[in-house]
């Protein structure tokens, strides 16, 4: 099976890195300045629970265009772009790979697919949800956080899985997936409050007003959901409902009772930090902003996820936890 990552970043590298560890044809289509290092070096792949592999350039195909990659009537796409750039994505996709092709998104938010659709109908669009914290410095990458990769029950994620599961990427094919990316939503929701913390993820969540910001951003959107009638998936130990709750105590039990969600690598931080520091256009509007999407339909309002788009949308901001509080109205 030959898997082109479109979208060389860091969830693109871990998973195309971990299947060509395990030899599978894999080429990753990306920027010059991002395949630079690892034409050089190699691919570092690791993870916090002990895998460490290199493996070699000549292992991989390195392109800088989907056309490059040369994609073949059998190969599949794993989509991993940021949210931003998925129509221009699905165009190239639709100019480059043969009817059918599938296309599994491993992006964040919940619109992705029906954009791809929309600009690839010929393609086979799929949903995926990436549950883990991924870092790329360079030509090293690695996974600062657990869980298992989660796709959209189909004949071809049900030939993907098995080929994931083998390379030592968890992978389990739910009922709803469309329950699953409303629950990493909520989980997503804490990335503007880690950006605008400019803190690692560890040391940004065991800051209480940190966690008040985040826990009324997922307080706001699990009633836009639920006037929705939307029930998003359990994908933490924690109910989405109990979410919120769980983050609003006191440290001395959040810290007892939330012990899995701080089981990250004290450097790690959100994608849309990095966005931040990159000067790149971030994610919030595939996250917070979906929520202020769908709450207009609803006829509601979402305006903490509003001031959120706002905030990251302005100059750079470096906020403290009372700071943002404030900012917040929460």
């Amino acid at each position: 099976m030959h898997f082109i990552v479109l979208g060389a970043g860091a969830i693109g590298c871990y998973v195309g890195g971990r299947l060509a560890a395990h030899g599978q044809a894999v080429t990753l289509v990306g920027r010059a300045h991002a395949l630079q290092p690892i034409a050089a070096q190699g691919l570092r792949v690791t993870d916090l629970d002990g895998f460490d592999r290199t493996v070699p350039a000549a292992a991989m195909q390195l392109a800088s265009t989907l056309a490059e990659a040369a994609p073949l009537g059998g190969s599949v796409v794993l989509l991993c772009v940021k949210s931003g750039a998925t129509e221009s994505a699905a165009r190239e996709l639709a100019a480059a790979c043969a009817p059918g092709t599938a296309v599994v998104s491993l992006q964040n938010g919940v619109d992705n697919v029906a954009r791809i659709a929309a600009q690839a109908p010929a393609l086979r669009a799929l949903a995926g949800m990436v549950p883990y914290n991924v870092v790329l410095r360079g030509a090293h990458v690695h996974r600062a956080t657990a869980g298992q990769l989660q796709l959209q029950r189909d004949a071809a994620t049900e030939r993907i899985a098995p080929v994931f599961e083998a390379a030592g990427l968890a992978t389990v094919l739910p009922p709803d997936i469309r329950a699953v990316q409303w629950g990493k939503l909520l989980l997503n929701l804490n990335n503007p409050v880690n950006a605008l913390s400019d803190l690692p993820l560890r040391q940004q969540l065991l800051d209480r007003d940190y966690r008040r910001v985040f826990a009324a951003l997922q307080s706001e959107a699990l009633a836009v959901m639920a006037r929705a009638g939307i029930q998003p998936a359990k994908v933490t130990a924690v109910a989405p409902k109990l979410l919120p709750h769980v983050l609003r105590l006191p440290n001395w039990l959040f810290t007892r009772l939330a012990q899995r969600m701080l089981q990250i690598d004290a450097t790690a931080r959100s994608s849309m930090w990095d966005d931040l520091e990159a000067g790149r256009v971030t994610e919030v509007d595939a996250l917070c902003g979906a929520v202020v999407r769908l709450a207009a339909q609803q006829g509601m309002a979402a305006p903490l996820n509003a001031r959120m788009c706002e905030l990251l949308s302005g100059p750079r901001l470096r906020l403290s936890g009372m700071e943002m509080r404030r900012m917040a109205g929460v």
